[in-house]
C-alpha cells in the first residue's frame, strides 16, 4: 500500500500536481473509524447498507471517546508524516507534491454526547501533524456545518485553531435532500439557493477567523438520475456554472473563497452496463463503492462539463 502511495506522489511531482492526503475516514469504504474500533476490541464493524444506518452510527459514535482506537491512529499519523518516499528519496515533509495533510474524510462526532471529545481529538491531531511537519498546511476535511452536525460554533472554533490553516466544507445537494432522484432538474433552483446559503455561512466563518476557505467536494447527478456516460448533463452543467460564478464573484470582492474541488473525476472509466454498484473487476469511476457508479462522475467524454471546469480554472488562475 505504501509503495503505491510513494509511486503516486512521485508521479504527481513529475506532473507539477499536488495531493491532499487524508488520514482517517468517517465512512466504511476506506476503513477509518470502524477499523480502528474493531482493532480496539469493539467487534466486527457494521456496514450501513447491510446492518442499517442506526447500527453504523452507534458504532462509529464510539470512536471519539475510545482511547485505544485514537492511540493507534496517532501512531499511524506519525508513521505516514515521517515517511521517506522510496522512489524520490524525499521525506514527505519536504515533498512539494504535497499540498496539505488532512485529518480525515468528513470527520464527524456522530452524536451530541461526543462533541467535546470529537473537537479535542481534531485539535490534538492537527497539533501532532504540525509538530512533525511545519512545512505543509493542515486541514480538517470537514463538511463544515453538516460535518459538525449543525453546531456552527464548534465548526468555527475548530477551524480557528492555530494548527488548522484553512476552512473546509463540502456541498452535497442530493445527500442533503435539496434534490432527489426524481427531481434532479426540477429542484435545480432549490439546490442553487441552498448552496449559496451554505457557502455564505462558511464565508462568514472564514472572514471572522481570518482564513481562506476551500469547498473541497461538491457534486451533482446527471440529468434524470442516469449513470450512463451517454446520458445528458444539462442540469449538472448549470449547477457547476453557478458554483463557479459564486467563487469568481467572491474572488473579485477579495473574499475568503480560495477554490474548490468537484467530485469526482471519472476519466476514461466505463461503468458496467450490467449493474450500477461497483464489483470486483469494474473500472473505478470516482464514485465510492457504496454509491451508484457514474452518480457524480465527470468523464473525459463529458465535453460540456469539462469545458465549464476548464474555463473556471482559467479565470481563477
Amino acid at each position: 500500500i505504501f509503495d503505491g502511495l510513494d509511486y503516486l506522489m512521485a508521479e504527481l511531482g513529475k506532473r507539477d500536481m499536488m495531493a491532499v492526503l487524508y488520514m482517517n475516514n468517517s465512512w466504511e469504504w476506506t476503513g477509518g473509524y470502524t477499523v480502528y474500533l474493531e482493532w480496539a476490541g469493539a467487534g466486527k464493524a457494521p456496514v450501513p447498507a447491510v446492518d442499517g444506518w442506526n447500527a453504523y452510527r452507534e458504532r462509529v459514535g464510539q470512536y471519539a471517546q475510545n482511547d485505544s482506537a485514537k492511540a493507534m491512529f496517532k501512531r499511524h499519523v506519525e508513521h505516514v508524516v515521517t515517511r521517506t518516499n522510496r522512489y524520490t528519496g524525499l521525506k514527505y515533509i519536504n515533498d512539494p507534491a504535497l499540498f496539505a495533510w488532512q485529518i480525515g474524510n468528513e470527520p464527524r462526532p456522530f452524536g451530541e454526547e461526543n462533541f467535546p471529545a470529537f473537537e479535542q481529538w481534531v485539535l490534538d491531531v492537527a497539533a501532532q501533524i504540525k509538530s512533525l511537519d511545519p512545512n505543509h498546511m493542515v486541514a480538517t476535511g470537514s463538511e463544515g456545518k453538516w460535518g459538525c452536525e449543525g453546531d456552527v460554533a464548534m465548526c468555527e472554533r475548530i477551524h480557528a485553531d492555530k494548527n488548522i490553516d484553512y476552512l473546509n466544507f463540502h456541498l452535497w445537494p442530493l445527500n442533503w435532500t435539496w434534490i432527489s432522484d426524481s427531481t434532479v432538474c426540477e429542484n435545480l433552483s432549490v439546490a442553487k439557493h441552498e448552496a449559496k446559503a451554505y457557502i455564505d455561512l462558511h464565508a462568514g466563518m472564514a472572514t471572522r477567523i481570518g482564513k481562506p476557505m476551500v469547498m473541497e467536494e461538491f457534486g451533482f447527478p446527471r440529468d434524470g438520475f442516469q449513470f450512463s456516460k451517454a446520458s445528458t448533463t444539462q442540469c449538472r452543467d448549470e449547477f457547476y456554472t453557478y458554483i463557479f460564478s459564486l467563487i469568481e464573484a467572491d474572488r473579485a470582492a477579495h473574499g475568503p473563497f480560495a477554490g474548490c474541488n468537484f467530485w469526482g473525476w471519472g476519466g476514461f472509466a466505463e461503468p458496467s452496463k450490467e449493474h450500477i454498484w461497483w464489483a470486483v473487476g469494474d473500472d473505478y469511476t470516482g464514485d465510492p463503492a457504496q454509491e451508484q457508479q457514474g452518480l457524480n462522475s465527470v468523464f473525459a467524454s463529458d465535453a460540456s462539463t469539462c469545458a465549464i471546469i476548464r474555463q473556471a480554472a482559467e479565470k481563477l488562475r
